[in-house]
């Protein structure tokens, strides 16, 4: 059975909860890689020092009794900044919702709703930073998940199924 031509205009072209969730992920991104490239650039002397140190080494879990060195103390900085901080997770999170909103499925607003507000409290905390951007884009899936919206093929499904003939 084909579909009718408007609801199957409506599944090829984007829907607009897609559109809002493909900007949300293009954010988180952008903001993840973003931070990991400028911390690799602006620290490379620590990065490099753990291949020859071995990851295992990068942050020592147990320093036993050892002085704290400022050599120490900028690698863990270097560390904690970069893979151990917010954004790989960002990045993850960024990859699953372009992910589900190619495949037209809404990402629950209490994951933005976690994203705008945590965000929020690391722009407060550290200002000036780029945490705004991640609150826009904590708006955007709060829009996307927002009962009104239509995502792609579900639209379309739901309007062919209206539009059968009752028999």
């Amino acid at each position: 059975m084909r579909l009718p031509k408007s609801a199957h205009a409506r599944d090829v072209a984007m829907s607009s909860g897609q559109r809002m969730l493909r900007w949300a992920s293009g954010i988180m991104l952008v903001l993840g890689a973003g931070h990991l490239s400028l911390l690799a650039l602006l620290t490379w002397e620590n990065v490099s020092g753990w291949v020859d140190r071995g990851l295992w080494a990068a942050v020592p879990l147990l320093d036993g009794d050892a002085v704290q060195t400022v050599a120490s103390l900028q690698n863990k900085v270097t560390f904690w900044a970069g893979p151990g901080s917010f954004s790989v997770p960002l990045i993850l999170l960024g990859c699953l919702t372009w992910h589900l909103a190619g495949r037209g499925v809404p990402v629950p607003a209490g994951i933005g709703w976690a994203l705008a507000a945590w965000c929020a409290l690391g722009g407060v905390l550290l200002v000036p930073s780029p945490y705004v951007a991640g609150v826009v884009a904590g708006g955007l899936v709060i829009l996307a998940a927002r009962p009104g919206q239509t995502f792609g093929a579900m639209a379309a499904t739901a309007d062919s199924r209206r539009s059968m003939p009752k028999e």
